[in-house]
C-alpha cells in the first residue's frame, strides 16, 4: 500500500519520469493485460494501453493510449513546476481526483459529510480476471465474451483521508482494440458521503492537436456529425433530458486533425447508458487533452452510506489506426458480438409493414385485417399495428388519452386482439416457397413508461408519475411519465406486458418513448429511474427470448448501447425521407453496427419534409438498415409500383444478411458530394454490395468514380452476376466503379461476388 510522504515536487516529478520509464519485465505480445509491480500495459491487436501507479505518490499516471508498442516506455520530459499549476496538473492522471491542485476536470467528486470535496485516491492493489459476463456490473447493461473474448483489470485504489474505495475496472477486447471501463466507488467509512460527479472513462492525452467528431441534433434530425479542434479550454455536450436523448448522443472521437474516413488515427469513446450523460474534453495550460464520459454530475447527486456503492456504467473506448471507417467497423463487430444479447443480433429481421404513418389512429380490426392481407400480399413478413389499439373507458383516438391503459379498445376490437392476430398469422407471405416459414407474423407497439392524465391508470395512481412537490406537472404530447424508480411502476409494467405477450402470438414488439423528464424528485432519481428501466428491460427480454424488441424514443431519442444491449434494433430517427436519411443512418453508424438501424419507405410527398423522393431511391436507402420494412398504406401503391415494390422487398431480403453482418465501408459522405455511397462486405470479403446515390443533378457534366474498400487483395470480383465484368480488387479499389443517374434523386445497388 502506498503512503503519502512529504515531498518536493521535483522529488514527486522524479518518480513519475522514473516509473514511466520501467520495461515491463513480464510482457508478453499474445497477453492482453500484462502486469509487471505496478505497472500495467492493456493490449489489443492493434492498440497498447499502458499506465502505472506512482511509487510515491500511489497516483495512477497515463504512459501511452495509441499504436501497439513493446519494451520501454520512453520517459517524459521533465514539465517545469512554476506558476499556480502544481504537479498534479502537468501530469496525465488516470483517475483525476479533485482538490488537490490538478485544476482541470476531474473524474470523481465526492462531496464528505463535513462538507470537504478533496479526494487522494491511491493504488493499493488489482486483480486480472480471464472473460466477462453479462452480469459483471449488477443493475447495469454491459459487455460479455469468454475467456478467449476479453480479459479484466481492476484496479484498486483507496482514499486513506475519507475511508473510500474506488475500483476502476478495464476490460479489454484485443481483437476489436478496444478497452472497457467502469468504476466503482465504495464509502467504507461511518458517515455518509455524497457522489456529485463521476466519469466512468478518463484519460488524458499527450501534447498534440486534435479534433472532436460528435452528434448533435433533434427530433427527426439526429446524429449530425459535427467536427471541430479541441480548443484550450472545457468542450463538452451531453443531456439532462433524463435520457441519452436527440439533442447529443453519448458518443464522441478524438482524431489527428489529418484523419479521413480511411486514414489516420481515431479514438471513439461510448456510453453504455441510456440516461442522461456528459462529455467533456478539455486542453489544459500545458496542452495535455483530457477526456471524460459518464455520468452527468447535474443528475446525480447520489448518496452513499456506510458500506453502499455506486457503479457507473461502463463507457467503450477503441482506438483505430485505420481512420474514422476503422473506429466504427471496430464499435460496429464489438455490439453485434460482444453487447447485443438477443438472438436476432446477426439474423432473422424480417421485413415489416408499420401501421402508423398509413392510417395512423383510425382504425379497428376490419381495418388492420385489411392492412395484414395486402402486406403478406406484397411479399411482407412481419405486420405491425402500431398507436391507437387501447383503452377502455379512456379510449386511445388521439394522443391525448389512454396510455397507461393497455387492454385492447373494446370499439375497434369487441373480442380482443387474438381474432387480429390470429387472423394475420394464419396469412401466407406471398413468394414464400415450401422452404421458407410462410405465415406472417405480427407485432404491436407499445409505450409502457408513460400515461395520459386521461387515463384510469392516472386516476388511480395519481403519485406513481414524475413529480416535485406541488410544481405544476409539465405535459408533453398529451403525457406524464411514470416514475420507474418506483418498484411499483416497475411490476406494473412487467406484469402488463406479461400479459400482453402471452395472450396472443405476438412475436415484435415496437417499445416507444415520446418525451423528456421535466418535474424530477430529485437528481439521484434519473439513475434510479435507469436501474428500474434495465430491471425491466432484463425481466421482459429474459422471460420473452424469441420476441424481437425495437427501441424507440420519437425516433432517435434512445439510440445509445444501454438500449442496444436488451434490443437488438432502434427506430433511427421519424424523419423518413430518404434523402434526409442517408446523413442520419450515416451519422449514427459513426459508432452504432448498421444491423441496429430500422430504416422505413414511407409514402411521398414525406410527412416530414414534403419532398417527393422515387420509390426505388427510398428502398435502397432503407436497405442500408438491419430492419427494413414500409411505413404506409398500401392501399396507395397502385399500378407498376406493385410489382416493383415485390422485387425491391426481395432485394433488400438479399442485401440484409450483408448489413446483419458486414463491414461497413462509409466511401462517399453526404455532407461533401452528391454522390454519397456506402459499401458492406462480409467478413470474409467473399461478398460485398454497394449503395450509390446521386442526390441533386449536376447537368452535363461526368459523374466520378467510387473507388472500393476492404476487398481482398489480390482477389478479383464479379459485378453483377456478370461473368464478363470481372475486375480485381486493386482495380476496384484504386480506379473504382462509374455510373450514370438519369435522375435528380438516382441510386443503384451492385452486388460484387468474389471469384
Amino acid at each position: 500500500m502506498f503512503g503519502r510522504s512529504p515531498l518536493t515536487a521535483a522529488t514527486g516529478l522524479l518518480a513519475v519520469c522514473s516509473h514511466a520509464s520501467m520495461a515491463l519485465a513480464q510482457e508478453d505480445g499474445s497477453n492482453a493485460i500484462v502486469a509487471s509491480g505496478t505497472s500495467f500495459s492493456l493490449n489489443g491487436d492493434n492498440l497498447t494501453y499502458r499506465f502505472h501507479a506512482n511509487s510515491t505518490t500511489g497516483d495512477l499516471i497515463t504512459d501511452h493510449f495509441g499504436p501497439s508498442i513493446s519494451g520501454k516506455t520512453p520517459p517524459p520530459v521533465d514539465p517545469p513546476v512554476n506558476g499556480w499549476v502544481g504537479l498534479p496538473g502537468r501530469i496525465r492522471r488516470e483517475f483525476p481526483d479533485q482538490g488537490r491542485g490538478d485544476f482541470r476536470v476531474p473524474a470523481v467528486r465526492i462531496r464528505q459529510s463535513a462538507g470537504y470535496t478533496v479526494s487522494d485516491f491511491q493504488y493499493q492493489s488489482h486483480d486480472v480476471i480471464q472473460g466477462k459476463n453479462a452480469a459483471s456490473l449488477p443493475g447495469l447493461p454491459a459487455t460479455f465474451g469468454g475467456e478467449e473474448d476479453v480479459s479484466t483489470l481492476v484496479v484498486h485504489l483507496y482514499d486513506n483521508y475519507s475511508s473510500v474505495a474506488a475500483d476502476l475496472s478495464y476490460s479489454v477486447f484485443p481483437k476489436y482494440d478496444a478497452v472497457v471501463r467502469s468504476v466503482n466507488v465504495t464509502n467504507r467509512g461511518e458517515g455518509n458521503i455524497t457522489v456529485d460527479g463521476l466519469a466512468s472513462f478518463s484519460v488524458d492525452f499527450e501534447v498534440e492537436d486534435l479534433d472532436l467528431i460528435s452528434l448533435r441534433g433533434d427530433w427527426a434530425r439526429e446524429a449530425e456529425r459535427q467536427r471541430s479542434r479541441v480548443q484550450y479550454g472545457v468542450q463538452g455536450f451531453g443531456s439532462n433530458t433524463g435520457y441519452s436523448s436527440h439533442l447529443h448522443n453519448p458518443f464522441f472521437a478524438l482524431v489527428d486533425p489529418s484523419t479521413t474516413e480511411s486514414q489516420g488515427e481515431a479514438w471513439g469513446f461510448n456510453l453504455i447508458y441510456t440516461g442522461s450523460f456528459s462529455a467533456q474534453i478539455e486542453k489544459g495550460s500545458q496542452g495535455y487533452t483530457r477526456a471524460l464520459l459518464g455520468f452527468n454530475p447535474d443528475k446525480l447527486s447520489w448518496n452513499l452510506g456506510p458500506g453502499e456503492t455506486l457503479t457507473s456504467p461502463e463507457a467503450v473506448s477503441v482506438y483505430s489506426n485505420e481512420g474514422i471507417g476503422g473506429m466504427s467497423r471496430k464499435f460496429h463487430r464489438l455490439y453485434r458480438n460482444h453487447l447485443i444479447k438477443s438472438k436476432f443480433a446477426t439474423s432473422d429481421r424480417p421485413p415489416l409493414l408499420n401501421s402508423w404513418e398509413g392510417v395512423y389512429f383510425d382504425f379497428n380490426q376490419s381495418t388492420m385485417l385489411t392492412l395484414a392481407e395486402q402486406s403478406a400480399d406484397l411479399g411482407i413478413s412481419l405486420f405491425v399495428m402500431d398507436d391507437g389499439w387501447f383503452g377502455n373507458k379512456y379510449p386511445r383516438l388521439s394522443d391525448n388519452a389512454g396510455l397507461g391503459d393497455w387492454v385492447p379498445n373494446p370499439d375497434k376490437f369487441p373480442d380482443g386482439l387474438d381474432p387480429l392476430v390470429e387472423g394475420a398469422t394464419n396469412l401466407t407471405i406471398n413468394g414464400t416457397t415450401d422452404n421458407e416459414d410462410k405465415k406472417l407474423r405480427f407485432g404491436i407497439w407499445v409505450e409502457p413508461e408513460m400515461v395520459n392524465p386521461n387515463s384510469s391508470l392516472y386516476k388511480e395512481h395519481p403519485d406513481w408519475v414524475l413529480h416535485a412537490g406541488s410544481y405544476p406537472r409539465t405535459e408533453r404530447r398529451n403525457q406524464l411519465v411514470l416514475n420507474v424508480a418506483l418498484p411499483e411502476v416497475q411490476d406494473f409494467i412487467i406484469d402488463f406486458m406479461t400479459n400482453l405477450l402471452n395472450s396472443s402470438d405476438i412475436s415484435y414488439i415496437k417499445w416507444d418513448n415520446n418525451r423528456g423528464q421535466h418535474e424530477t424528485p430529485s437528481p439521484a432519481n434519473d439513475h434510479l429511474y435507469m436501474l428500474g428501466l434495465y430491471r425491466v428491460f432484463e425481466t421482459l427480454t429474459t422471460r420473452f427470448p424469441d420476441v424481437l424488441w425495437e427501441g424507440c424514443a420519437s425516433g432517435g431519442g434512445r439510440f445509445d448501447p444501454g438500449i442496444l444491449h436488451y434490443f437488438p434494433q432502434i427506430w433511427t430517427s421519424d424523419d423518413t425521407d430518404g434523402f434526409e436519411r442517408i446523413a442520419i443512418q450515416f451519422g449514427t453508424s459513426l459508432a452504432y453496427p448498421p444491423s441496429a438501424m430500422g430504416a422505413h419507405i414511407s409514402a411521398v410527398p414525406n410527412a416530414q419534409t414534403g419532398r417527393t423522393v422515387p420509390l426505388e431511391f427510398r428502398a435502397h436507402v432503407a436497405m442500408m438498415g438491419g430492419s427494413f420494412g414500409l411505413e404506409l398504406d398500401p392501399a396507395e401503391i397502385t399500378g407498376e409500383e406493385v410489382d416493383h415494390m415485390h422485387e425491391l422487398i426481395a432485394l433488400s431480403q438479399r442485401v440484409n444478411p450483408l448489413v446483419l453482418n458486414g463491414d461497413l465501408y462509409r466511401l462517399r459522405l453526404p455532407e461533401e458530394t452528391r454522390w454519397p455511397a456506402a459499401l458492406f462486405v462480409s467478413e470474409d470479403k467473399s461478398q460485398a454490395v454497394l449503395f450509390y446515390f446521386q442526390t441533386s443533378p449536376y447537368v452535363n457534366h461526368a459523374v466520378p468514380r467510387v473507388k472500393l474498400q476492404g476487398l481482398e487483395e489480390g482477389a478479383e470480383y464479379k459485378v453483377d452476376g456478370d461473368d464478363s465484368l470481372v475486375y480485381s480488387a486493386s482495380a476496384l479499389m484504386g480506379l473504382g466503379l462509374q455510373y450514370q443517374f438519369e435522375t435528380d434523386y438516382g441510386s443503384r445497388v451492385v452486388f460484387l461476388e468474389k471469384v
